[in-house]
């Protein structure tokens, strides 16, 4: 079997959902050209616990974890089935590898994982697993853990890193339509190290152009890294491009064969 490759998305604000734009549309492609996987295991920085949990519900609901937003939003549904059998043989394989993962039977999908996938696989017809993100997880164990997770590829399972590749929601501005420079910098930044495997960059990103601005918080950030552990050191990288929303929401994402 042809490993999966590795999917890192830039997930926006709630209102992608309803809003697909460019990187919604880019998805919708993306999912029909690629191989059908036997599951989808998603990493979100919406849910993070004190060690690693994965969901193990048979039908995993639609979490709307979010408020303020339009009605429409909070209808919205991804009955996606989730894969019990295979939660449990993911955290068995977890905690032999030194992690202390546990099943969480009761966890839904949070919209860090709902939203890209609604147009990725908008028939919600492939499992969906979601792994949350430890909270000790810092730069290199973000790393690390992605390459934990890089032999469930060659299982057939499309390994999904959601975050943003900008996210300084302290510079939010509703109907901005004028991309700010830093933002810019940095995803001009961030696509040239992720092309170039360029690890110790990646890994030092605070001191990158505007890194700092860029990522005042670094939960948004640490998906890219789990993406980029979990791919192969010397495969080819797709940049899937996506408009900069708010003035600072770049919804730049990548592909990693």
């Amino acid at each position: 079997m042809i490993p999966m490759p590795v999917l890192f998305v830039s997930h926006g604000a709630p209102t992608y959902a309803l809003e697909p734009g460019l990187a919604g549309a880019g998805l919708v492609r993306l999912g029909e050209r690629l191989p059908r996987p036997q599951a989808v295991l998603v990493v979100s920085p919406h849910w993070v616990s004190r060690e690693p949990r994965i969901t193990g519900a048979a039908r995993p609901e639609t979490i709307h974890d979010f408020g303020g937003f339009p009605d429409a939003l909070y209808r919205l549904q991804y009955p996606a089935p989730g894969a019990p059998a295979l939660a449990a043989e993911l955290a068995a394989w977890l905690r032999e590898a030194g992690y202390r993962a546990e099943l969480d039977k009761g966890r839904g999908l949070d919209h860090g994982a709902w939203v890209p996938l609604r147009f990725l696989y908008p028939e919600a017809d492939v499992p969906v697993l979601q792994l949350s993100m430890p909270a000790w997880l810092d730069p290199a164990s973000a790393w690390a853990l992605g390459e934990a997770l890089r032999s469930l590829r060659a299982k057939g399972i499309l390994i999904v890193a959601s975050g943003s590749l900008t996210h300084n929601l302290y510079e939010f501005r509703q109907g901005e339509t004028k991309a700010a420079a830093y933002a810019l910098a940095f995803e001009a930044w961030a696509r040239d190290a992720v092309r170039r495997h360029d690890k110790a960059a990646l890994l030092d990103y605070l001191n990158a152009p505007h890194g700092r601005r860029a990522h005042p918080t670094p939960d948004h950030y640490l998906p890219l890294l789990v993406a980029a552990g979990a791919a192969s050191p010397d495969g080819e990288v797709e940049v899937l491009e996506g408009d900069m929303r708010y003035g600072m929401l770049s919804m730049e994402s990548y592909l990693f064969g």
